[in-house]
């Protein structure tokens, strides 16, 4: 039985990560339609390696019949146009900010909360959490499972993909002009990002903390486990794909260097590629494309009575967007939840 997909943004980076990835992974979809605001209609974008779809207009669209919505156009615009899908029967998975912390709206990883999906039905969504926050819970999960983590201290180096295509224009544009002695032109950051690191994503909070280091915060809890301390640094970095960050994670009780080695070794969705010589780690460069969670540099921190720190590095575009939404999708035909409305 095939489903019919909408993918919505599908002109922006995500969205076509999204239709890529639907395409490698041959989703059971009996139609697939591409979706943008007014201004992008009549686009043409790709769908696997012979398809082409013309994009159709979103504020115009008629989701009945439509099984599966694939949402990254923006919080704003999600706001509007997901319930909008919902009540016409479709199931929206949104890849935006705007739904995450709603407590009637699941928000999943299926590497380590597929339970929560049946959530749906309430509301007819399902969110899809920060990417810098997916890569995350997808190493803390089998950490998790042998001692209950206690606090968590990490600092991300995200790569301006987050931001968007105008983002990725910029430090090509300023990396390019920097040869040349051009004065940057400073549109998409605060400060020139090549050759530079950012402090800075999202708008700041009262308490000092960014959105996006508040984000990594509360949706581990809502996530993995209420009870999880987190403090977040997040900064973003010249790297055109993929995020890294430094974890450091103190336990309630004892676990070992080779415990955690073994469950990440074995966890769904992750690879463990962590050898102590020259270049025995994962980059960003490494992971760019790349669908698995990858940890290095596993380590004890002598710092805590219970503590390891290690590097954790995925592409933000894949498993940190498009992927998670798919495998969200994938799941939502694995339990079956989906029957009734592809009938």
């Amino acid at each position: 039985m095939g489903y019919r997909v909408a993918v919505v943004g599908a002109t922006g980076a995500v969205g076509r990560e999204m239709l890529k990835t639907l395409s490698e992974r041959n989703f059971p979809a009996s139609e697939v339609v591409a979706l943008a605001s007014g201004r992008s209609a009549g686009q043409q974008v790709s769908f696997g390696e012979k398809q082409i779809l013309t994009v159709k207009n979103l504020e115009t669209f008629d989701f009945t019949g439509t099984d599966i919505g694939l949402f990254s156009p923006g919080a704003s615009v999600s706001a509007v146009h997901a319930p909008r899908a919902a009540a016409q029967g479709c199931v929206v998975i949104d890849n935006t900010s705007q739904f995450r912390m709603e407590p009637d709206v699941p928000l999943v990883v299926p590497e380590v909360n597929p339970q929560a999906i049946a959530g749906f039905r309430k509301r007819g969504i399902i969110a899809n959490p920060n990417c810098s926050t997916i890569q995350m819970v997808v190493a803390l999960k089998p950490l998790h499972a042998i001692s209950r983590i206690k606090r968590v201290v990490v600092a991300t180096y995200q790569s301006v993909s987050g931001a968007g295509k105008e983002a990725m224009d910029e430090l090509f544009n300023q990396t390019k002009g920097s040869f040349v002695h051009d004065q940057p032109v400073v549109e998409q950051f605060t400060k020139p990002i090549a050759f530079n690191c950012i402090p800075h994503i999202d708008k700041f909070m009262e308490d000092g903390f960014t959105k996006e280091e508040w984000k990594m915060a509360v949706e581990t809890r809502k996530i993995l486990d209420p009870d999880i301390a987190v403090v977040a640094t997040a900064v973003r970095v010249p790297v055109f794909v993929g995020h890294s960050e430094a974890v450091h994670v103190e336990f309630e009780g004892p676990i070992t260097v080779a415990q955690a080695r073994d469950a990440l070794r074995d966890a769904p969705g992750l690879q463990l590629v962590d050898r102590r010589e020259d270049g025995g780690y994962v980059t960003q460069l490494d992971a760019a494309g790349e669908d698995a969670v990858f940890v290095s540099r596993l380590r004890k921190d002598p710092t805590v009575p219970h503590g390891l720190a290690f590097w954790c590095v995925g592409d933000n575009l894949r498993k940190g967007a498009a992927l998670n939404a798919v495998q969200i999708a994938e799941e939502l035909v694995r339990q079956g939840l989906l029957q009734k409305q592809a009938a």
